[in-house]
C-alpha cells in the first residue's frame, strides 16, 4: 500500500521532471493569458475607431449593420475549420495565424479612407479567433478538474481588456484620429506576435496522439467536414452546443446594434463611450473574479444554466422599458452576467465530453467559438428588417 502511494506520488508532481513540467505549463498558461488580454485590449481600441470613422464616411445604422454582419459572416466561414488547423498544426500555429491577422486587420483600418476599403479591412477577421485559440492551450495544459477555473480567467482577461482598450482607444481617437489609434492596435498586434513566437510550443498537449491516428488525421486534411463535425457524436455535446447558441443569442443580437445604440440613441461620444465600455470591464471583473467561481463551487452545473437563461430572460425584459444611461448599465451588467455564466459552464462541460486522448479536443474549443458566429447569422434578417 505505501509502496503503491509511493510510485502515485512519483508519478505526479513529486519528480523534477514533472515539477520542471508543471513551472513550464504554468509560465506558458500566463503568457496566453497576457497574449489573450492584449488581443482583446485591441479589439476594444478598435470599437472606438470603427463606429466614428463609419460616420464620418456616410455610413447610416442600416450600412453599419451591414459592416458589423460582415464580420460575422467572415467568421462563420473560418470558425469552422479553425479549430482543425489548430488539431493538425499545433497551438503555436494557430495563435500565429490569429495574430498576423490582426496585424493585417489594423493596416486596413488605418487605411481605409473609403466605405469600401471599411468593408475590405474586415476580410482578416475570418482568421481573428483570438478565444478559442487561447483555449486550446489553457484546455490541454489544465487539468480536468480545474479547467473551469482556468477558463474562468480567460472572463478576467476579457474584463481587463474592456478597462484598457475602451479607455486608451477614447483617448487616443479623440486626440490623434482613427488612423493613428488603428496603427497603435497594428503594433500592439506585432508585439503579441513575437510573444507567440518566443513562448508558445509547436505542440500543448500532454498526451501524444497516437501515430496511425495522427497520420490518418494529416491526410483528412483541415477542410474535412466529417472531421468537423464528429464531435457532436459524443455524449452532451450537441445539446449543450445547442443551448449555448440559443443561450447567446440575444446578446449577440444586442451586441451589433451597441455601438448604433450608444451613437444615434444615447448620443455618446468616443470619451463618453469609452468610460461605459470601461464601467463594463470592471463589472466583467468582479463578475468573474468573486461570483462565477463561488457559485461553480456550489450548485451543480444544470442550475447554473438554467440560472444564466432566467437572467437573459430578465434582461429582454428590461432592455424593453430602457431609456437612460443608468438603466443601460444595469441591463448590461445583468447581461454580462448571464453570459459570463453560460459560457464558463458550457465550456467547461464541453471541453470535458471529449477524452484528452481524442484529437478532437483543440478542435472542440475552435468549435465553441463558432456559437457566436452561428449568433451573427440572424443578424443580416435583423438588419434587413430595419432597412424596411
Amino acid at each position: 500500500m505505501q509502496h503503491g502511494q509511493e510510485e502515485q506520488d512519483s508519478a505526479g508532481t513529486g519528480t523534477p521532471a514533472a515539477r520542471t513540467a508543471g513551472r513550464r505549463n504554468t509560465a506558458v498558461i500566463y503568457v496566453t493569458f497576457l497574449i489573450l488580454t492584449l488581443d482583446l485590449s485591441m479589439m476594444f481600441l478598435q470599437f472606438s475607431v470603427t463606429p466614428y470613422l463609419a460616420k464620418k464616411l456616410g455610413f447610416d445604422t442600416l450600412w453599419f449593420g451591414y459592416l458589423q454582419t460582415t464580420v460575422g459572416v467572415a467568421q462563420l466561414i473560418g470558425g469552422p475549420v479553425f479549430g482543425r488547423f489548430g488539431d493538425l498544426f499545433g497551438a503555436r500555429a494557430a495563435l500565429t495565424l490569429v495574430c498576423s491577422a490582426n496585424v493585417v486587420f489594423f493596416v486596413l483600418l488605418a487605411l481605409a479612407n473609403h466605405p469600401i476599403l471599411l468593408f475590405v479591412h474586415k476580410i482578416p477577421t475570418i482568421f481573428m479567433h483570438i478565444v478559442p485559440a487561447c483555449q486550446m492551450v489553457l484546455t490541454d495544459l489544465s487539468e480536468p478538474e480545474k479547467r473551469a477555473d482556468v477558463l474562468s480567467k480567460t472572463g478576467l482577461c476579457f474584463g481587463i481588456s474592456l478597462i484598457l482598450g475602451s479607455t486608451l482607444g477614447g483617448q487616443l481617437n479623440a486626440r490623434f484620429g482613427e488612423s493613428f489609434t488603428a496603427s497603435v492596435g497594428a503594433a500592439v498586434s506585432a508585439f503579441n506576435l513575437l510573444l507567440v513566437l518566443c513562448f508558445i510550443p509547436k505542440f500543448t498537449k500532454t498526451e501524444a496522439p497516437r501515430s496511425s491516428n495522427k497520420s490518418e488525421s494529416q491526410n483528412q486534411g483541415v477542410f474535412n467536414l466529417r472531421e468537423i463535425t464528429r464531435l457532436m457524436k459524443y455524449p452532451r455535446v450537441m445539446q449543450i452546443f445547442l443551448i449555448k447558441v440559443i443561450g447567446g443569442l440575444p446578446a449577440g443580437i444586442f451586441q451589433v446594434m451597441f455601438s448604433i445604440v450608444s451613437m444615434d440613441f444615447f448620443q455618446l461620444q468616443p470619451e463618453e463611450h469609452s468610460y461605459l465600455m470601461a464601467f463594463f470591464g470592471i463589472v466583467q471583473m468582479v463578475i468573474q473574479g468573486a461570483v462565477i467561481g463561488r457559485l461553480a463551487n456550489r450548485f451543480p452545473e444544470k442550475t447554473l444554466l438554467l440560472l444564466s437563461i432566467g437572467v437573459a430572460a430578465l434582461v429582454g425584459l428590461v432592455q424593453t422599458y430602457m431609456e437612460t444611461v443608468f438603466q443601460l448599465c444595469i441591463s448590461i451588467t445583468l447581461m454580462m452576467f448571464s453570459l459570463s455564466v453560460l459560457n464558463v459552464i458550457t465550456d467547461s462541460i464541453l471541453t470535458k465530453s471529449v477524452p484528452s486522448s481524442d484529437s478532437g479536443e483543440p478542435l472542440l474549443a475552435g468549435t465553441c467559438c463558432t456559437v457566436k458566429l452561428l449568433n451573427t447569422a440572424v443578424k443580416l434578417d435583423l438588419l434587413l428588417g430595419l432597412g424596411a
